[in-house]
């Protein structure tokens, strides 16, 4: 069964925290509630204990859904991250979360307003070899504390493109799944509804958000970064942009488990509260349009 997600970057970014920095927990959770989202997932906001979390998000009726976690397999291996992320796992298990998102951040720029997303790391032939194997071991010692990997691709990181994640899922073992991000891969050139053609076997968990096109060819024509695209408006929620979603859903027919509403923009150009509504009602429409259960 499918349920709908969101995530707190709708409300308050965590590349850059003044972003929404305004906007407190309480107003994020009780607007998500109130839209009708069953989970979310964590955020810079979100206390790192369960004994304090969970009160909080029983408050609303919400669940935690998962988290992003960063690894620099490039810098150090799947033992030490392993070990480095013991916190972040413990506390998705004490929640009953099953998935696990992590993106490679060595030398990302995604984070840095001032590097344009063509200053992006690409790894060499050597760096290749070093990432699928660590990400592999990385999944299958998750895969021993009962929680499944989720490769998060994304703008100005090392697997950004369609090319890079096909080159990543045929060099790493099974326990390596995919999370589809429909508004990455469309930003980065990919076909949303191909890749989760693809992939439909090992995608155990979707981010929605949409493109305005037109911000996106204004960010390639100026260099711009991840962060000032953002800030243009080059995201917005399901239904505000160019991808088609019901394509899209309709190339995972068995999927079950959370679509998510990660939609970073500026909340003084799009209040959360008003776009995060829009997002739901079109997904929901998508959803129910592809076939998919709810």
């Amino acid at each position: 069964m499918i349920r709908i997600g969101a995530n707190p970057i709708c409300w308050s970014n965590d590349d850059k925290q003044d972003i929404g920095g305004d906007i407190s927990l309480e107003q994020c959770l009780s607007e998500a509630k109130a839209i009708g989202i069953e989970g979310m997932e964590l955020g810079h906001k979100f206390p790192r204990d369960a004994g304090t979390l969970r009160p909080i998000l029983d408050a609303h009726g919400l669940a935690l859904v998962a988290g992003w976690y960063s690894t620099f397999l490039l810098e150090r291996d799947a033992e030490h991250e392993f070990k480095a992320a013991r916190d972040h796992i413990d506390l998705l298990k004490a929640f009953g979360c099953t998935v696990f998102i992590v993106a490679e951040c060595t030398r990302t720029v995604h984070g840095t307003q001032a590097m344009p997303l063509s200053q992006r790391p690409v790894m060499s032939e050597v760096e290749w070899g070093r990432f699928a194997s660590g990400l592999t071991r990385l999944a299958d010692y998750l895969d021993r504390e009962g929680l499944t990997l989720a490769y998060h691709h994304h703008m100005g990181t090392v697997v950004q493109t369609e090319g890079e994640i096909d080159r990543m899922m045929a060099s790493t073992g099974p326990a390596v799944k995919l999370l589809l991000d429909t508004g990455h891969i469309t930003w980065a050139g990919g076909d949303p509804a191909r890749l989760a053609r693809k992939y439909r076997d090992r995608i155990v968990h979707v981010h929605t958000k949409d493109v305005r096109p037109d911000v996106a060819r204004q960010a390639e024509a100026g260099d711009w970064s991840f962060l000032t695209s953002v800030l243009a408006g080059v995201y917005t929620v399901p239904g505000d942009g160019s991808i088609d979603y019901v394509a899209v859903f309709r190339e995972i027919p068995d999927y079950s488990g959370w679509i998510v509403i990660e939609a970073e923009q500026d909340p003084v150009k799009a209040p959360p509260a008003r776009y995060v509504k829009m997002g739901f009602d079109n997904l929901t429409r998508f959803i129910d349009a592809a076939g998919l259960k709810r």
